[in-house]
């Protein structure tokens, strides 16, 4: 297990656990994020990262990517 950070790009993940306090659990949830669902990243841009996330490209800062594990 790994943060999403350190994700290859272009390759499919599982998302295993989201980590951080309940706020930022449900503001990821609010995105897509959920465990068991598939995340890829497409690029990044600086510290944010591009990832693709049920059919939706949304951009997730590097702090936020470090709290998805995959």
């Amino acid at each position: 297990m790994m943060p999403l950070i350190y994700a290859e790009k272009g390759q499919s993940q599982i998302i295993k656990k989201i980590g951080g306090n309940p706020e930022v659990k449900k503001h990821l949830e609010d995105l897509g994020f959920n465990v068991g669902g598939e995340v890829s990243v497409v690029s990044s841009l600086g510290s944010n990262l591009i990832v693709r996330v049920k059919e939706s490209r949304v951009a997730v800062s590097d702090e936020l990517a470090r709290k998805i594990m995959v």
